[in-house]
Formats: structure tokens, C-alpha cells, sequence
């Protein structure tokens, strides 16, 4: 009978389980809880707003709470069922420290902890920000949120490549300005930390205009880097767009359409 309970939920909870119906209607759910916390913890900012309907605020927070920790327990609970988690006690504490678990963890612990640990009340709203976390577990229950973290993680590589270069790029076009403009501009460009706030509007192409080259040598300087600039944050655009074109693709190979109804053969025709 438990076990039968546990694979129900195993089957209802997992994610590649998404042609059953029961499925689609916990993740749509928990999707619109999340983003309805996530616009409670925005609105809770708003000094009127939060004291107009602190009460409403507080139920809906104790709500959420307990609906992410019976959802956290549950994942505990029929973690088994995956072949690398399947050992009951090695396995569920293997599966504590996955990242998506560390994140659910994340999402309910700024309720708890104040409960288990005195803190101060500045402690408290700082961890009020943490209810955000929760925004994280819509990489879950969305499948394009899905594939977008498989493409970060087959293009990692690459990625580091172009995100070490920007940041070589920084150090040289912060230090050469430092020494171009630190006698014109003392106060600006005191040192090459400073200089590197500098680097890094130029680098964005943002230019907030707070600080800025004023000689001939500076301004031809800082030309160049904002070219350069352009160029370097375009490259993590393009593998970005490669590698999610690529993903596509491997998803619409995998799918088996059906020639009469144009659909996935593998969902469950109504």
C-alpha cells in the first residue's frame, strides 16, 4: 500500500513524467505559487502596501511555507525511486546536496531559522530577501528553463573562455588608462581598482558618464575598448544562440510525431 502511495507520488513529482495529467497540474501550481510569492516578497517592500495587508501578506507566506516543505519532504521521501539516489539513507542524503535540492531547501529555510537560532531584526529582512531563492525552482517545472540550463552546461566551456578574456581585457584597458589618465584625473582614476568601474561600463557598453577620459590619449583609449567592448559581449550571445539552436534540434529529433495528429506519440492522445 506505502509503496503504491510512494510511486503515485513518484510519478506525479517527476519531471520526465510530463504527459500525465496530474503532472502538468502540480507543476502549473507550483509555478503560480512561486510567482505569486515572488510578487509578495516585491510588493512587501512597499511600506504602505505591506502595512495596509500585513495579515494577508503572513497567511499567504505560512501557506507557501508549508506547501514547499511537504513538497521538499515528499522529494526526500521518493528520491529512492532514482537509480543514483536508490540507496534509502546514502541516497537521500546524496540527494540533499544537489543543487535543485539545495534550492528547495533554500526557498523555506528564511521561515525556519529564526525559530531554531536567535537573530537580530535587520537579519530578519535580509532574510525575507532569500524568499527569492524560490524563484530558482521554476528551473524545474519549466522545460525551457530546462533546456536553457543544458545549453549552459554544454557550452560551459566556451563560455569560461570568453568570460576569462573579458576579464584579461578589463585588467590590461584599466591599467593602461590608470596610467594615462591619473595625472589629469587624480581623483577619478586614484588607483587601477578604481579605474576598473571605469572598465567595466566602457567593456557593457552602459557608459555611465560619472567618470570618464579627458585627454587626447584616454579618450583614443577609450575608443578602442568600447569597440572591443562590443565585440567581446557579442561572442557569449553567439555561443548562447548556437548552443540553445542545438538543443532544439535534439529535442525535435527525439520526439516521435504522429502522422495523423501532428502530435508527440509518446503524450497520451485525448
Amino acid at each position: 500500500m506505502i509503496k503504491n502511495i510512494k510511486n503515485r507520488i513518484f510519478k506525479i513529482i517527476d519531471v520526465t513524467s510530463s504527459g500525465l495529467l496530474s503532472t502538468k497540474v502540480f507543476d502549473i501550481f507550483l509555478i503560480v505559487l512561486i510567482f505569486f510569492n515572488v510578487l509578495a516578497v516585491i510588493l512587501e517592500t512597499v511600506e504602505n502596501f505591506a502595512s495596509l495587508y500585513k495579515f494577508y501578506f503572513s497567511i499567504f507566506e505560512v501557506f507557501s511555507v508549508v506547501i514547499f516543505t511537504i513538497e521538499y519532504m515528499l522529494r526526500l521521501w521518493i528520491c529512492t525511486g532514482y537509480d543514483k539516489f536508490k540507496m534509502p539513507f546514502s541516497g537521500r542524503i546524496k540527494f540533499v546536496f544537489t543543487p535543485l535540492a539545495l534550492i528547495d531547501l533554500l526557498a523555506i529555510l528564511p521561515f525556519y531559522l529564526p525559530m531554531i537560532i536567535p537573530v537580530d531584526l535587520r537579519f530578519i529582512r535580509v532574510l525575507r530577501l532569500f524568499r527569492l531563492f524560490r524563484l530558482l525552482k521554476l528551473g524545474r517545472y519549466s522545460r525551457s528553463l530546462r533546456t536553457l540550463g543544458n545549453v549552459m552546461k554544454e557550452k560551459k566551456e566556451e563560455l569560461i573562455m570568453t568570460v576569462f578574456a573579458v576579464l584579461i581585457l578589463l585588467v590590461i584597458a584599466s591599467s593602461l588608462m590608470y596610467f594615462i589618465e591619473n595625472k589629469a584625473q587624480p581623483t577619478q582614476f586614484s588607483s587601477i581598482p578604481a579605474s576598473m568601474w571605469w572598465g567595466v561600463s566602457t567593456l557593457t557598453t552602459v557608459g555611465y558618464g560619472d567618470i570618464y577620459p579627458i585627454t587626447p590619449a584616454g579618450k583614443f583609449l577609450g575608443a578602442i575598448i568600447a569597440i572591443f567592448g562590443i565585440g567581446m559581449f557579442a561572442i557569449p550571445a553567439g555561443i548562447l544562440a548556437s548552443g540553445y539552436a542545438e538543443e532544439i534540434q535534439k529535442l525535435h529529433s527525439k520526439q516521435k510525431i504522429c502522422p495523423h495528429c501532428g502530435k508527440d506519440i509518446d503524450e497520451p492522445h485525448k
